[in-house]
Parts: C-alpha cells; structure tokens; sequence
C-alpha cells in the first residue's frame, strides 16, 4: 500500500487537534516554523497542511498576521426537485438559502459528439452538438461545475441555439426548448460519488482526489428524445445535496 503524503498526515493531525477545541475560533496558531519543528517536518510540509485546511474553511490566513481559526464554513443545500419549473436554469440554480450567486459560462458551437455523450443523447458519434461550460459561484465561492450538451439537430437555426444568449437567456432547458415547440417531460439524474480531478481542483478551489458528487442529468421530450444531457460536479465541502419528491395523494 502507497503511503500517505506527509502533509496529508500532519494536516489530519492538526484537524484533530482544531476540531478537540485545542485553538479557540478566532484564536492564532503558532507559527508554521514552530509547529514543523513540532512534528518533525520541513516549513514546506507544513505550509501545504495548513493550505488544505484553509481550503477546508478551518484555518484563515491574514497577511502579516498569522494563521487563525475561522469558523467552519456552511455547506449550502441544493435541492433537486421533481416541481422545478426551470431545471437547467443558472439562476434557479444559485437561489438555495438565499444565497445571492452568479456564474459564468462559455458555449461551442458545432461541437461533435463524444461516443458517451452521443449514446446519452441517442445520437452518432460525431453529431454536432452545442457544448456549454458553466461555473457557478456563492458568496464568492466556486460550487459547482456543469457541461451541457445539447444536438444542434433540435436547435440549429432557431434563437435558443446558444442557451446564455439570445431572448431566452439563462431561462433553462424546459422553457427554452418550450419556445420552439418541444414539450420536457422527463429528467433523468445519476448522482454518483467521485473524487476531484486536477482540472476540476483548480476550478473548484479546492485538493485534488476531495470529495465531490457528479450528477450525469439527461433531460427527455415527451416522445423519450434526449434534448440534452450534462454533467453537475459538486464539491461535498461547499454543498449538500437534498433530493425532494412530491407524493402522489390518489
């Protein structure tokens, strides 16, 4: 068995310690020289532990200060609701306790389809499809990325064709593709445990191999066609995910 990187021990260890209440919240910790000394490693070990649990949210840098003890960051619920009016939409997306947010986003046109996706979609490999990139944000914070794909064989030609342009910006899957004539009635998601890639670390602020959840959501017209599909990545330190279902009184 590989053994664990040294600073993953010594940032364990540390957590340990901060989580028994050995530091105050708000209280300094001793300088990372003392504490390598301490543990019997290098001020670069150290300075790697204690960045992780600053991404973490348990330790806080000020400048010329020190290194603090903050109070535990909030993970923010998100709730995937079978009565969403607006599934797909990035502002339905960053309203989960208020929370005000924002994201970025960046499409390709005439994209073609990668095998797995054009058999997520029913279509070819090589399809041309619409391929959006958004980052989502929350009090400043990265939480949440998402690749949609969509075939230009449903879009081409019509002003929806780019979903963050155009009269039906940002108003998401259900009621853009209801403006040109075809009716969502199925979404599809497959939540599945993962852990961060190094691409997905450096957009998320946080380590690669955390912890996150990837959602594979695919979204179906009333005759069963994919109309698109897309895949969520959640980091499990900024967010929770709850899955809320209407019970059918008949």
């Amino acid at each position: 068995m590989p053994r664990e990187a040294p600073y993953l021990a010594v940032a364990d260890a540390l957590r340990t310690r901060i989580l028994a209440g050995e530091w105050e919240i708000g209280e300094r910790l001793p300088s990372r020289a003392r504490l390598a000394e301490g543990y019997g490693v290098g001020r670069n070990v150290m300075q790697r532990a204690m960045e992780r649990l600053i991404i973490e949210g348990l330790l806080e840098g000020r400048a010329g200060s020190g290194t603090y003890v903050r109070l535990p960051r909030e993970r923010l619920r998100m709730v995937r609701s079978r009565r969403h009016e607006r599934w797909g939409s990035p502002s339905d997306v960053m309203k989960e306790r208020g929370r005000a947010g924002a994201w970025d986003s960046h499409s390709q046109v005439r994209v073609p389809a990668p095998e797995a996706i054009a058999e997520r979609l029913a279509i070819s490999p090589g399809d041309l499809c619409v391929n959006t990139h958004y980052e989502f944000l929350a009090d400043g914070q990265p939480v949440q990325l998402s690749e949609s794909w969509e075939p230009m064989a449903i879009t081409d030609g019509t002003p929806i064709v780019l979903p963050e342009m155009g009269p039906l910006a940002g108003k998401g899957v259900l009621q853009r593709m209801r403006s040109i004539g075809v009716t969502i009635e199925t979404v599809v998601e497959l939540p599945r445990p993962a852990r961060a890639t190094q691409a997905q670390a450096n957009l998320l602020g946080i380590s690669v191999g955390d912890l996150v959840l990837q959602i594979e959501r695919t979204i179906y017209d009333a005759d069963g066609r994919p109309v698109e599909t897309a895949d969520i990545v959640i980091p499990d330190v900024r967010r929770e995910v709850a899955y809320e279902f209407a019970v059918d009184q008949r």
